[in-house]
């Protein structure tokens, strides 16, 4: 076969080839359009951790004790939930199951000997400007880790109740994160033990003034 014929033979093949598979191309989209179905999207599907009754810490807002697992349907999704009370605060969270890695599990009792051992420890304050620090403290209050709570406990003692010896917003910041640390270590060992113990390890005096009024 001469040389030319053969060459428009090719091109006629390629040129057939390409719109056949053209048309198989335009089939094939037009049936994935018409088979294309919307996915209903659902909560991941996780094991639950935590049980009713249980005590949690939860980083923005402190202890908190599970008084349910609830399910609710919202929209085409099937949620189950925490309902997380916040004694202190008087106020009840919900949890979705697949966001409870924001929550964790109440300290051990060694985790607390440990934390009474940091309150111990001396302060260690940054020479830095007091907003800056007051940054900082208010992040590791808000961490939900309970060494960063202690240190935070640590660094603002003052050793007394004396209101003119701090100034507000440190005595805020003090007070926020006493009483959490005191919640979570109460919830160990009893609450008269924790207050007393972090009491003796901060070395922290009574308010004459409150003293003399109860007497």
């Amino acid at each position: 076969m001469p040389k030319k014929k053969r060459r428009i033979i090719i091109k006629k093949v390629k040129v057939l080839t390409k719109k056949l598979t053209g048309q198989k191309n335009l089939k094939l989209k037009a049936g994935e359009e018409k088979t294309q179905i919307k996915k209903i999207k659902k909560q991941a599907v996780e094991k639950k951790i935590y049980n009713i009754k249980d005590y949690v810490v939860y980083p923005k807002h402190g202890v908190g004790k599970i008084t349910a697992v609830e399910k609710a349907k919202i929209g085409e999704i099937d949620i189950t939930f925490y309902k997380v009370l916040i004694e202190k605060e008087k106020l009840t969270l919900s949890i979705p199951l697949n966001q409870q890695s924001h929550l964790r599990h109440i300290s051990s009792v060694n985790q607390v000997n440990k934390a009474i051992s940091i309150l111990k420890t001396k302060p260690k304050i940054k020479r830095t400007m007091w907003s800056r620090r007051a940054q900082e403290y208010d992040q590791k209050i808000n961490s939900g880790k309970l060494y960063e709570l202690t240190e935070v406990v640590r660094d603002l003692n003052k050793k007394t109740d004396i209101i003119a010896e701090q100034s507000y917003s440190e005595r805020q910041l003090f007070e926020k994160a006493y009483d959490r640390l005191k919640s979570e270590i109460s919830v160990v060992i009893g609450y008269d033990k924790a207050q007393q113990r972090m009491d003796k390890a901060l070395k922290r005096e009574p308010n004459p003034e409150v003293k003399s009024m109860s007497e």
